[in-house]
């Protein structure tokens, strides 16, 4: 009668015997209250009421219908006013297709008019290319509980790429709860919704639950609700998962698992009000598996009687649940239809009333911090000036170099730490760890936050960071560069679990609520970010054009030939750049650490917001051609192209990015060929048309320009550069040298590697 009723738990294996007897005693008490029968009725007759309103007028349109599983709506409205009334503040939703209208409407508060308008088409973005299908957009909405208490809801725009949008709005209730100093996590509620196929099968949905106590990415526990129609499009529970229910692969946490029968309206009531307290009682996470079926195909345009013939039989002789629950909770059927037919009324009116609308109203208001930054096309004047005096990057480097008093450092950091300090007095030029570890101090002193992560991001890939000291005694920990923060800002540095999809969704979902901080997700090599593809595809390069959502991340990508291998060679330039246009984000491959420098502080101290995605360098790391005189930290800006500074007039124009610069100038200086001009493409996108313009026409006695890149000639930027440079050129000839077109991008062999390099050498002076 207790666990095998409408709602069932799954909670033995949880290890702590408190949580298990606080499950026990929630699922043993006495019958609790009734909820407000009347209101639950009200919610079932307004989901179902809104579903036949659009199926009724948009006949062929996708919706995703809810029907089958209208207890959602009961289930979120209770879930978000319990936490309201234990302090929550707002809510993070985020969802897939299924139900997402329906939720829009009646849980985050939007007025069915807003959402008819997006079935109208009367916005202009829906017929030019821009924008996107209704069922993936954002929304903001307020609700007022019962006592009076308001919640700020936020349902997160998402790709049809199911679960993707879980990490990122993880993310967003991080720094949501950085910014309000909230521990604890109770001031916000993350909900994530799942549909029982890609809870079950989507390996991201493993990822994003592994955040759950990780230091620097729990959030006080997260409310899953799988939305379960039984069904994945067409495929059977018995083909998506190998286990008895969709939500075992949750039993990898110590967290319950509630099964709630959505036919039965006060049974889900019961488990959302568990799930709320539960999260509240442990700040942890709670599984609520709601189980109906689905009245249509996967859309309303499918037949799903092709493939689950017997099932839709059955489901097809379904009353709809406001009806079965009126009849059952002695509310009474006829009041029941009469409130249906003046809520259909309702919407009815509605729909005329977004037919008549001329332009589409904004469904999502931005947070108030997002008031300073912009958007849109590159305008030039929006350019800040990134240099620093000798004498701060001097003050930087001794507060970076002064640890605290009997902290053991060990001998080789100490060594790097003392080198470092050197580099801030420009004795010695700065590698790019100095240089980075001085752009953070400067900008944390300066009131800007930073938070950076990946996979062994906090020592660094190549040891190069070590942003955090650690006493080779006792390990306490010392990160210098926290220790500098002023007015409000915060230095963080996290190593990430092995996950590039997840981590890289949840930095992103920080920076979008803290658009203020420089954020930045760094891959352990560059190869690996596709591990991250639709993270990549679907936000950081699509997001503002789809959603006018903007977002500041950096990705940091480890990327240059060195003989180590195709996985360790290559962060695939081609792919950042074919996904480039309408100035949707940055490209950059700073060669020097100066450069490295001023890129870090420009995306910070810029209103313009903006993915930056850096190709990083490895060898070059501590190599002294790409190492800085302190001067260059001292000029003004970032420079999109460096140019040839010790050659006037050349005869040909070599044009590369990247490491493949300065073996370029060794070669040159081999050869003492003093005709030939070595120019440094530092910015691919946007490309800097007018300063590569200038610094052709600097060499104009130049007859040829060749563009050189290590990559093979289907890869790299050459297919990008290639018809940019026929324009610019202006007649001269343009020739290409590069590796030849490959499936791999890089050679296995250490000889087969260092042949090949000096093949581009010597093809490149020939």
């Amino acid at each position: 009668r207790l666990y095998c009723g409408p709602l069932a738990a799954e909670f033995m294996h949880l290890p702590d015997p408190a949580r298990r007897a606080w499950v026990a005693a929630r699922m043993e008490a006495a019958a609790p209250p009734a909820p407000d029968r009347a209101r639950v009725l009200d919610e079932l007759v307004r989901a179902e009421a809104f579903e036949q309103a659009i199926h009724a007028r948009y006949t062929g349109y996708k919706r995703f219908s809810l029907e089958g599983l209208t207890a959602l709506i009961p289930f979120l409205t209770h879930l978000l006013d319990r936490a309201a009334e234990d302090g929550a503040e707002q809510a993070m939703l985020a969802m897939s297709h299924r139900g997402r209208l329906n939720v829009m409407a009646w849980v985050v508060g939007r007025s069915p008019v807003e959402i008819f308008a997006g079935f109208e088409e009367i916005d202009p973005r829906s017929v030019l290319g821009s924008g996107d299908v209704k069922y993936h957009l954002g929304a903001t909405g307020t609700r007022r509980t019962p006592s009076g208490r308001e919640l700020a809801i936020h349902l997160n725009s998402n790709p049809s790429h199911l679960e993707v949008v879980g990490p990122v709005a993880m993310g967003r209730v991080r720094a949501k709860l950085t910014r309000g100093g909230d521990a604890s996590g109770r001031s916000v509620l993350p909900v994530l919704l799942h549909g029982d196929s890609a809870f079950a099968g989507q390996g991201i949905t493993a990822e994003a639950l592994n955040f759950a106590e990780l230091d620097g990415f729990s959030i006080g526990g997260t409310v899953h609700v799988v939305v379960n129609n039984l069904i994945g499009f067409t495929t059977e529970p018995r083909a998506y998962s190998s286990t008895r229910y969709a939500t075992d692969v949750a039993k990898r946490l110590p967290i319950p698992i509630l099964h709630v029968n959505a036919e039965e309206p006060e049974a889900v009531v019961r488990a959302a009000e568990i799930a709320a307290d539960y999260r509240e009682q442990f700040a942890s996470d709670v599984v609520v598996d709601l189980i109906g079926y689905r009245r249509y195909g996967h859309s309303e345009v499918d037949d799903p009687t092709v493939t689950q013939p017997r099932l839709y039989r059955r489901i097809h002789a379904l009353a709809p649940l406001w009806r079965s629950y009126a009849e059952r909770s002695g509310l009474g059927v006829a009041a029941a239809e009469q409130r249906f037919a003046q809520v259909k009324a309702e919407l009815d009116a509605a729909q005329a009333e977004a037919k008549a609308m001329t332009r589409s109203p904004v469904l999502r208001q931005l947070p108030a911090y997002w008031g300073s930054f912009r958007g849109g096309p590159w305008d030039p004047a929006l350019e800040v000036d990134t240099g620093l005096p000798a004498a701060e990057l001097a003050r930087l480097a001794d507060a970076l170099a002064a640890a605290p008093e009997g902290l053991r450092v060990h001998p080789k950091v100490a060594k790097l730490i003392e080198e470092r300090r050197r580099m801030g007095h420009g004795e010695k030029p700065a590698d790019f760890g100095a240089a980075e570890a001085l752009a953070f101090a400067s900008l944390v002193g300066a009131g800007v936050p930073v938070r950076l992560a990946g996979q062994d991001t906090r020592r660094g890939t190549f040891n190069h960071r070590h942003a955090v000291v650690i006493d080779v005694e006792d390990e306490r920990q010392w990160a210098p560069i926290a220790g500098l923060a002023k007015d409000g800002a915060f230095f963080e540095i996290y190593d990430t679990m092995l996950s590039e999809a997840a981590a890289l969704g949840f930095e992103y979902g920080f920076s979008r609520d803290y658009p203020e901080a420089l954020v930045a997700w760094e891959a352990q090599f560059g190869d690996f970010a596709n591990g991250a593809q639709v993270v990549i595809d679907q936000f950081l390069a699509a997001a503002e054009d789809k959603w006018r959502l903007l977002s500041g991340l950096v990705m940091l990508l480890p990327h240059g030939y060195e003989g180590q291998g195709p996985e360790h060679s290559s962060a695939r330039v081609e792919r950042y750049l074919q996904l480039a246009g309408e100035d949707n984000w940055q490209v950059c491959q700073p060669s020097t650490a100066a450069q490295y420098f001023h890129l870090l502080r420009r995306q910070a101290l810029r209103v313009w917001r903006k993915p930056l995605v850096v190709f990083t360098p490895k060898s070059l790391l501590r190599a002294a051609d790409a190492a800085s005189p302190l001067a260059e930290f001292g000029k003004p800006r970032f420079e999109p192209v460096l140019p040839d500074r010790e050659t006037a007039n050349a005869r040909r124009i070599l044009l590369a990015t990247g490491k493949i610069l300065h073996e370029l100038r060794a070669e040159r200086k081999r050869r003492q060929a003093g005709d030939v001009a070595i120019v440094g493409l530092e910015q691919l996108y946007p490309f800097p048309e007018a300063a590569l313009t200038a610094e052709l026409e600097r060499h104009a006695d130049a007859k040829e320009v060749l563009w050189v890149q290590e990559e093979p000639a289907n890869m790299g930027a050459f297919t990008f550069v290639d018809p940019l440079l026929d324009r610019l050129c202006r007649g001269r000839s343009v020739r290409s040298v590069k590796r030849s077109a490959s499936a791999s991008p890089a050679t296995g062999s250490a000889k087969a590697h260092a042949l090949e390099q000096k093949t581009l050498l010597l093809l490149a002076f020939a």
